[in-house]
């Protein structure tokens, strides 16, 4: 049973956080301040998971489920804390009356931290009057913010899990916000309710989906992060044009998002097979895998430009192995550290660390430029990343 005063202890921990994503830069718009003052975030989250202080026995992280009934304040304090909440793995829905322990798993669904939310509206130049497409409803909070800002008649959300959707429209209908929701893959958009000012993806795509610049309206702007199958991330913001073409740049930042359930990464098998294959010697590397793995803001955009230079390959470290494998061209590569280098084997089609390489010595030769001077071109089936001083970098089609 919820206790007598969760409303009034919700209402403080709200303003308390709206004042301190304000005091941080976040809450700069009085409007959306306004919104995130009001919508009860709590209502959205009856449960969610977060992460233990500890490993189990395989090395898995254990993720401990969180609800009013198990840990009032806990739960209460979490929901209004600046926090990605976690409330599904592996696409199964938790029942909330009894959960249970996770060990490690792939989440599906969250609630995103909200100062992030708060930041893709804002980057997207969402105003007044504006009609909205929102990508990924999730658990319905940042469909809630939307509404409060914009009116719920002016916003379209839709999400590919039934259940989740289900559970976001009882929490936005039980607060009084009726917004256009639908179950549909945001692949496709959706068309019964475009054209639309601007679109908002909460997750993210190998590539824009065409179906989106068909739907906005000649001016409008799609916020969206673009990921793929190496987990490297970029967002871009695009200014739709009225011949079908769309360009945009590059926004700073280390944001990630889940991919979209079609866009996520297949199977690949065990990496020692695709190994066994590979020449028995290879080739001492010209850059070492750090510059893309490393835990840097350098190294999250380094990640996304190789990315594109191999779309379709997948990496995985076994010991101190660095294994590489495309499935699409049955490419493989690996990188081993021999004392004090790297040695590369690479078999197939696609040369795979080469391909990076070649981006990697590029990006050096032009000075290492950031994210915010690379604009992403969109144009007749074709999408290109750009910069003036490296060589054109396309993206998947979709």
């Amino acid at each position: 049973m919820m206790p007598a005063d969760l409303e009034t202890d919700a209402e403080r921990l709200r303003e308390a956080m709206a004042k301190a994503l304000a005091e941080d830069g976040v809450l700069t718009d009085p409007g959306w301040r306004a919104a995130v003052e009001t919508v009860p975030r709590h209502r959205f989250v009856p449960g969610f998971y977060l992460p233990a202080h500890r490993l189990d026995g395989q090395g898995l992280t254990v993720w401990e489920p969180v609800t009013a009934d198990a840990d009032y304040g806990r739960w209460l304090g979490a929901a209004y804390s600046d926090t990605t909440l976690i409330t599904q793995f592996d696409g199964d829905e938790p029942d909330w009356t009894a959960p249970q322990v996770r060990h490690g798993g792939a989440p599906t669904s969250s609630s995103t931290l909200p100062s992030l939310v708060v930041r893709m509206w804002a980057d997207a130049d969402v105003q007044e009057g504006h009609t909205v497409l929102e990508i990924g409803t999730g658990t319905g909070y940042s469909t809630a913010l939307a509404c409060e800002r914009l009116g719920s008649a002016d916003v379209t959300s839709i999400e590919v899990d039934p259940r989740r959707l289900e559970q976001a429209a009882s929490a936005l209908y039980g607060c009084g916000y009726t917004p256009t929701l639908a179950v549909a893959d945001g692949l496709y958009g959706y068309w019964p309710e475009a054209s639309f000012d601007r679109i908002v993806a909460a997750c993210s795509f190998r590539a824009v989906p065409p179906a989106l610049l068909t739907q906005a309206r000649p001016g409008g702007k799609i916020l969206l992060t673009l990921s793929g199958w190496l987990y490297g991330y970029a967002r871009v913001l695009l200014t739709v044009n009225g011949d079908g073409t769309a360009e945009g740049q590059l926004l700073g930042g280390t944001v990630s998002f889940m991919s979209a359930r079609t866009h996520a990464a297949p199977a690949f098998g065990n990496p020692a097979h695709w190994a066994a294959s590979l020449p028995q010697t290879g080739r001492t590397a010209r850059h070492p895998p750090e510059r893309i793995t490393a835990g840097t803001e350098e190294a999250f955009h380094l990640r996304f430009l190789a990315q594109c230079a191999v779309p379709d390959a997948q990496m995985t470290t076994v010991g101190e192995v660095v294994h590489m494998v495309d499935v699409v061209t049955g490419s493989a590569a690996t990188l081993t550290p021999v004392k004090g280098r790297w040695e590369v084997r690479e078999g197939g089609p696609v040369r795979l660390w080469e391909r990076i390489e070649r981006v990697l010595s590029a990006y050096d030769e032009a000075d290492r430029p950031g994210p915010e001077t690379f604009t992403l071109y969109v144009y007749n089936g074709g999408q290109h990343l750009r910069h003036p001083r490296l060589p054109g970098l396309p993206l998947p089609r979709t």
